[in-house]
């Protein structure tokens, strides 16, 4: 009787673990808890620590070197160290959502490299599943072999140049906010280890909110979640809405920790200065950052940044900037030379007035207490929005 007691208590047992199994892999939330650098004689080890065995899948991109992962849609719960660990082959790494119901990590390479085996480890040893990629050095003429085709695009010919809608007469201005960064390119990271697009987002929702309180204009974010947006879509999104200003928000950071202030920038054929097109160069890398295929891209904007309307875009973009500068320099402290121009993608709209305002430097400790302070982004929301205001009051002239 004992020995078929046990039996039935062994069989119930496998049959809880069976049951507790299928509940943990279908359907569960999946969270990574931390991603580990690995560096060995022959080969770099990056393991992401999960709750959940998952599928995924892996391509290397050139020009930089990086290896992606793609997974599906994860909760990060990774130390905040993570974003800045590195040895071996990786000379860096990001992580984030990528696209709606999936998630990646772009690991930058120092030198080209391919992976070698990649797989799920069990849970053992103190820690839950593991995904497992090593890493091994190549030639870089074994790391391009080993790059999938880039996706066709569409043949110049027959891009289509999609015109803005008209505002009716009756509609409130549509402003268009942009929250800079998101998902897997997490942008600038603080001394307190605080990633931009946080910043960014957070100041973008309180913009909007103080565009709304005052009633005369309507607004809309680029993105209202951490999610990643290429740049050229952020352009569309804008155009496609019908915007009649374009807002993209931003923080910076540099290694000289003394350097703060913000400042405002509007495009440009050449850029005002060194450090605006350096700026503009840093900002346009944000597609690479999230391990987008840029080969074969054609700029859609570049054959027509220049004609008459795009003229007229860039002056009116200049107007709104300075309006921006008196209301700003009131509250957080400004470069020396406050309004900039460069060439960033983000506001090559030919047809919408478009700033990218970079409010400080997340690597100077004032300037990120300022931006994460509620009270400090409240007043600059405020500030930013009777620009907005000003500018359209001005434009019924």
């Amino acid at each position: 009787m004992c020995i078929a007691f046990l039996k039935r208590a062994i069989f119930l047992s496998f049959v809880s673990c069976l049951c507790w199994a299928s509940v943990g892999s279908a359907g569960a939330e999946i969270v990574a808890r931390d991603i580990r650098i690995g560096v060995h004689k022959s080969k770099t080890r990056v393991v992401l620590d999960l709750t959940t065995n998952v599928k995924f899948t892996i391509f290397a991109l050139a020009d930089p070197y990086r290896i992606v992962l793609d997974l599906p849609d994860i909760r990060w719960q990774v130390p905040a160290a993570a974003a800045r660990r590195n040895g071996g082959l990786i000379a860096g790494l990001r992580y984030g959502q990528y696209q709606p119901g999936k998630s990646r990590v772009v690991l930058d390479l120092r030198a080209p490299g391919t992976v070698g085996k990649s797989f799920m480890l069990p849970p053992g040893e103190g820690y839950g599943p593991r995904l497992v990629i090593d890493i091994k050095n190549v030639s870089r003429k074994a790391f391009l072999a080993s790059i999938r085709p880039p996706a066709k695009q569409v043949p110049r010919a027959t891009q289509k140049i999609v015109l803005k809608p008209t505002r009716k007469p009756a509609d409130r201005p549509l402003v268009v906010i942009d929250p800079g960064h998101g998902g897997v390119d997490p942008g600038a990271i603080g001394i307190s280890g605080i990633f931009e697009k946080r910043v960014t987002l957070a100041m973008a929702r309180q913009v909007g909110k103080a565009i709304q309180a005052l009633g005369r204009q309507r607004v809309r974010l680029t993105r209202n979640r951490d999610i990643f947006i290429p740049l050229r879509r952020r352009v569309a999104i804008a155009r496609a809405a019908g915007a009649e200003l374009f807002v993209s928000i931003h923080a910076d950071s540099i290694a000289n920790r003394r350097v703060r202030g913000g400042g405002i920038y509007t495009l440009s054929e050449n850029s005002s200065d060194k450090e605006a097109a350096a700026l503009a160069a840093k900002e346009n890398r944000a597609d690479l950052i999230a391990g987008v295929n840029l080969s074969g891209h054609d700029d859609e904007v570049a054959s027509i940044l220049i004609d008459l309307t795009q003229r007229e875009t860039m002056n009116y973009s200049a107007q709104f900037a300075a309006a921006l500068v008196p209301e700003l320099r009131q509250l957080i402290q400004m470069r020396r030379k406050p309004h900039r121009f460069a060439g960033f993608v983000v506001l090559k709209a030919p047809d919408v007035p478009s700033v990218l305002i970079e409010l400080g430097y997340l690597s100077n400790r004032r300037d990120e207490k300022m931006l994460t302070s509620p009270r400090s982004r409240a007043a600059i929301a405020k500030a930013i929005a009777r620009s907005v205001d000003n500018y359209f009051r001005v434009q019924k002239r």
